[in-house]
Order: C-alpha cells, then sequence, then structure tokens
C-alpha cells in the first residue's frame, strides 16, 4: 500500500524510504479518498474514535508529549506500518506536533536529525514544526 497518497495532493509526506505519511488537521473534515488503515492522534484529550487502528499521544498544543516513551513506541509503530499501509498523523491544527512527529517519522527514517525540520518544511508545510521546544525535541529523538 506504499505510494497510495500522492504528497503532493493529499497532505502526505513521502520520507526518503519511499514510505509516504499524511499529515493533517483533526478541525478540518477527513479527506476524500482512501482512509488510513492506522494512525497516531497528537492532542490534550483523547480523540473520538475512528473506524481504523490509532494510537493516541497526549500531546498539549504548542508543547511536547506527556509520556516521550509512548511517543516513540507509538511514532516507530507509525513508521513500521507505513512500510505496507496508509498512515496518518494528525493534531488539531496539522502544523505544530504534527510537523514534529513528521519530523520525528524522517528522523528514524534516516534524515539527519539536525536536518529533519527543513525537510518536513520542504515536504510537508512551511509552517510544520512551531516552537523552539519542538525543534529541540526533533534534535534530541532517538533515531
Amino acid at each position: 500500500m506504499t505510494g497510495t497518497w500522492n504528497p503532493q495532493t493529499d497532505g502526505a509526506i513521502r520520507l526518503p524510504s519511499g514510505r509516504i505519511i499524511r499529515g493533517r488537521g483533526l478541525r478540518r473534515p477527513i479527506p476524500d479518498g482512501e482512509k488510513p488503515s492506522f494512525a497516531v492522534y497528537l492532542g490534550g484529550r483523547r480523540p473520538p474514535e475512528v473506524p481504523w487502528k490509532s494510537r493516541w499521544i497526549k500531546w498539549p498544543d504548542f508543547w511536547l508529549p506527556s509520556d516521550r516513551h509512548d511517543a516513540e513506541e507509538a511514532l516507530r509503530e507509525a513508521w513500521e506500518r507505513a512500510a505496507t499501509e496508509r498512515v496518518e498523523v494528525a493534531c488539531n491544527g496539522g502544523r505544530g506536533r504534527t510537523g514534529t512527529a513528521l519530523a520525528c517519522l524522517a528522523v528514524i527514517d534516516g534524515v539527519e536529525a539536525a536536518e529533519a525540520v527543513d525537510f518536513v518544511r520542504r515536504n510537508y508545510s512551511r509552517h510544520a514544526v512551531e516552537t523552539p521546544w519542538q525543534r529541540r525535541y526533533v534534535l534530541r529523538f532517538p533515531s
């Protein structure tokens, strides 16, 4: 299933390995087309139930994950699943936390931590990763 979302039209990012992961904002309606088979949702409160498998990372707006070990585990699962499944990562706006998570996924995929934020800004959204501590989180993210 890798490659079923188009990075140019579906809010997705193609990682160097070829894995494609869709980022989005939960405040917007679910996009038309194929639904994810797995998702990681980032928020201060548990999101509504969805008909696909998902994980929730408690992650307050503009901040960092409350449990960094859980966040790393969920993001590694998303990266592994993206090899064969449609995976999305989403927070309310689809920029700060989503961009930070996508940058961490890029690090897992082999992008140098110092380059990961720029990679996500070039390939997903120029507004990705909103705070200095989110950028620092990516720099220190275990690879």
